[in-house]
């Protein structure tokens, strides 16, 4: 089990900036949170061994890529059986369309989050590849209206 790392004004406020914008350079960020282009290096690289920031990416616009329909899908499963559990999650988590993916305790089992160019196609995933899986008893989407906070 690896040991918290220890977080203090000045890492928060590092990490503040880069959830902001991971590409800034050392050097702005040093200046942003008050510290020498060197010093703000070794706690980047801290952080980053530590475990704190595990990872850089891009943040793509949905509609670019034609996928501005965002559904909410909340899934419950027939199955109790580990082989037909995972299976059903390697499955739904090779779909391009599943952007995140969770089970849950208690109901419903699974949280979905479906990235989709519009409600044709998303009724042709749901009927295709959703409604039918052997293991999938209910489920109930929910379009998003509006975007107000979120991550990726």
């Amino acid at each position: 089990m690896r040991n918290a790392v220890r977080l203090d004004a000045v890492d928060r406020d590092i990490l503040l900036h880069l959830q902001g914008d991971g590409r800034m350079t050392n050097v702005e960020l040093a200046k942003r949170v008050g510290l020498t282009p060197p010093s703000c290096l070794r706690r980047v690289k801290r952080l980053e061994e530590g475990g704190v920031i595990a990872g850089y990416r891009a943040v793509v616009n949905p509609e670019a890529i034609g996928r501005s329909l965002e559904v909410l899908v909340d899934i419950e499963i027939y199955a109790q059986d580990r082989t037909t559990i995972e299976e059903f999650e390697a499955t739904l988590a090779s779909y391009d369309e599943v952007i995140e993916f969770r089970r849950m305790y208690g109901s419903p089992h699974y949280f979905v989050r479906v990235a989709i160019a519009d409600n044709t196609a998303y009724e042709a995933f749901v009927m295709d590849k959703l409604t039918g899986h052997p293991a999938v008893q209910r489920l109930e989407s929910h379009l998003t209206m509006k975007k107000i906070k979120g991550g990726l």
